[in-house]
């Protein structure tokens, strides 16, 4: 059981051992551990988004009544690889008047960064790229670089869409940063730790606490992390950046091939390092009972990334004015309460005898101190979304009235002139 458990960390340790033993220790042996894991992780990273193109179009497809890919190979499986094929061959065009350095540059920058999210991730017990001690803000950093491939995108193409959809890139991506930070925080604080590592083992019962996932302590910062990573990827609804009604394709409106499709797989890998992030910062990202440990996180991350299939399936895009007002006007000021609650909550109520005896409060046990942060969260949840109905039930109110007004009006013009 324990060869199945520990499959990865184990085939690791053998190709580490095999080459150490063949090179010895040394600056060499090294370099080439690096470059396997690297290109392991890569694999990995391209092989998720092969896949989940596939899964999306007949999930999507279901969702929409309609069948979605069936003739390249059984049931379309094959389908990912007749779409690589197309790809590389498929002409590589280049605007006249583009900044080509900038415009060739942008495919590759997205491509790198978003494979990028995946060096810091744990796998399994032991088995992770690299176990930064601040690996959580590894992830937004690396995030946040995203965004200026896709502005190089917009501007490099020297196309009036692309560069809308390239301003749209700064209001959007960059705004919704703030939330996400924000929520990512009440994690940090109630594990002591930046480290990725750390906040799976606080989850699964690390050091005698509780073993509870941070979704059912934390709702409400799950949720808004959730909603934030979709808006940060450009996923429908939230794909205003690249809105084919409005400005053709947006900032990738001048990429064919190749470019065009490591344009794609950026999206798609960030998509899936959300639903990972998600699975890792609020569900325990490998930690479970029974299965072993890498298929718990494939399994969580795959649950998240189907409901962001379902999202795009049924809902329409949202307006540019909606997007911004529900990122500053609601999650920013709702995220810093919820925030400043967590601090408030875990200062109160400690369940750490040792923090008691230096700061005092409240002695409780942990799953007590995980039930009132639960409850409360959702509480505030509530509150927020009963005051934003009231205002947007209020809003339509006066929009209905504004327009029997102007109705009226026109009735009496029109009864005038007859």
């Amino acid at each position: 059981m324990d060869i199945i458990n520990n499959l990865v960390k184990n085939l690791g340790d053998g190709i580490a051992a095999g080459i150490y033993g063949a090179l010895g220790q040394g600056i060499a042996a090294d370099i080439l551990i690096m470059v396997i894991a690297a290109i392991a992780v890569f694999a990995v990273a391209s092989g998720g988004f092969a896949g989940l193109t596939y899964a999306e179009r007949k999930i999507v497809a279901r969702i929409q009544d309609r069948v979605g890919p069936n003739q390249a190979g059984p049931y379309g499986i094959l389908q990912p690889i007749a779409d690589a094929v197309k790809l590389f061959t498929k002409e590589d065009t280049t605007p006249a008047e583009a900044d080509f350095w900038v415009y060739h540059l942008a495919p590759i920058i997205v491509a790198v960064f978003a494979t990028l999210t995946f060096t810091v991730v744990p796998f399994a017990p032991g088995v992770v790229g690299t176990n930064l001690n601040i690996g959580a803000f590894y992830i937004i950093a690396i995030g946040s670089a995203s965004t200026i491939a896709i502005l190089m995108a917009g501007w490099g193409s020297n196309n009036k869409y692309s560069l809308l959809g390239a301003f749209r890139t700064v209001a959007q991506l960059v705004g919704y940063e703030v939330p996400m930070l924000l929520n990512m925080l009440p994690v940090i604080m109630l594990t002591g730790s930046m480290s990725l590592v750390d906040i799976i083992e606080r989850q699964a019962g690390w050091n005698g606490s509780w073993g509870l996932p941070f979704i059912v302590i934390l709702p409400l910062s799950g949720l808004a992390f959730l909603i934030s990573g979709i808006a940060e990827t450009g996923r429908s609804p939230f794909d205003l950046l690249e809105a084919e009604s409005e400005i053709v394709a947006g900032f990738h409106v001048e990429y064919s091939g190749m470019k065009f499709g490591l344009i794609m797989m950026g999206e798609y890998m960030n998509a899936l390092g959300v639903a990972v992030m998600f699975s890792v910062l609020f569900l325990g990202g490998y930690a479970g009972p029974i299965l072993p440990p890498y298929l718990w996180l494939v399994l969580k991350a795959f649950g998240v990334f189907l409901v962001l299939m379902w999202l795009r399936g049924t809902l329409p895009r949202v307006r540019i004015d909606q997007l911004l007002n529900m990122n500053w006007k609601f999650f920013v000021p709702l995220s810093v309460v919820n925030l400043i609650l967590v601090m408030i909550l875990g200062k109160v109520f400690v369940s750490d005898p040792a923090l008691f005896k230096a700061n005092g409060g409240i002695l409780i046990q942990p799953l007590a101190q995980a039930l009132i942060m639960g409850a409360s969260s959702f509480a505030l949840l509530m509150i927020a979304l009963a005051i934003v109905t009231r205002r947007v039930r209020k809003d339509r109110m006066a929009e209905a009235a504004i327009l029997l007004q102007r109705r009226e009006t026109n009735q009496q013009i029109a009864a005038s002139v007859h």
